[in-house]
């Protein structure tokens, strides 16, 4: 895996994936930016969201429950002082689906969390990561 980063200005920069993929990243105007992107510590949550929830959806679809979504709502903590590191997490997800079996959907995130999210390894490795979850199930009318 791959990946490029381009400083632009000031504080600003492109990232560029392996895949072909870019996004732009920028500072507040109080550090130097213009505010035109995430900060890369957001992206990191980002990251850790989005590794999460494909784990879930896979994991549930594969289990053949009948979702149409998942969001994950992420709250983070950071130290104080430097290197401000990500000192707790709160991970919660909310999955939406049709008949959605509540143990099916916890255990999805059990997985995702203990045994496939890397990033969810990674950064559990320096913060204190929880979970919680909430099913909507929505009728098939």
């Amino acid at each position: 895996m791959k990946t490029r980063i381009k400083w632009v200005q000031d504080v600003m920069f492109i990232g560029e994936t392996g895949t072909g993929h870019a996004v732009v990243m920028d500072g507040a105007p109080d550090s130097g930016g213009r505010n035109l992107g995430p900060r890369p510590m957001e992206m990191l949550l980002v990251g850790l969201g989005g590794c999460s929830a494909f784990d879930v959806v896979m994991i549930l679809k594969r289990g053949r429950e009948k979702i149409i979504d998942c969001v994950v709502e992420i709250d983070a903590e950071r130290a104080d002082s430097d290197p401000k590191v990500f000192t707790q997490i709160k991970m919660h997800y909310i999955v939406t689906g049709t008949n959605l079996d509540k143990s099916k959907v916890e255990r999805a995130i059990k997985l995702s969390t203990e045994k496939y999210c890397s990033a969810s390894a990674m950064l559990g490795a320096m913060a204190t990561i929880t979970h919680d979850f909430e099913v909507r199930v929505v009728s098939n009318t």
